[in-house]
């Protein structure tokens, strides 16, 4: 998986935006951040990325696999529309995505991670 990121006149942005999330990340986002960093899966994931021009919650470069954590507003209609387009040009960048709800991350993370692991082991 190569290295992709944004273009020069947006990276600085991105990148500003990308360590103001991470300082102000979600209870989901932070529970899974612990399980990523702890649980050996053989790939080393990083948070809020910069992949083209979109900051992802967690990559695994090595793994080409992105982790998406969704709060409620994901499920509105123009939300969704976006998150699809967003979907479609990072797999044309080589990545998988899949996305959970913060629902999931918070009262089943034994299935997230099993779907995670799932990814690798295929």
């Amino acid at each position: 998986m190569g290295y992709k990121t944004a273009y020069p006149d947006r990276y600085e942005l991105l990148k500003a935006f990308a360590r103001e999330n991470r300082k102000n990340a979600t209870v989901a986002e932070d529970i899974l951040w612990e399980y990523l960093r702890k649980k050996d899966f053989g790939e080393k994931f990083l948070r809020q990325h910069i992949i083209g021009d979109y900051i992802v919650d967690f990559v695994s470069r090595k793994g080409g696999l992105v982790i998406e954590v969704d709060g409620g507003y994901h499920s509105e209609p123009r939300q969704q529309a976006d998150d699809m387009l967003r979907e479609q040009d990072l797999e044309k960048m080589g990545y998988h995505v899949i996305r959970f709800t913060n629902d999931d991350v918070l009262y089943d993370i034994d299935n997230v991670i099993e779907q995670i692991e799932n990814y690798f082991n295929e």
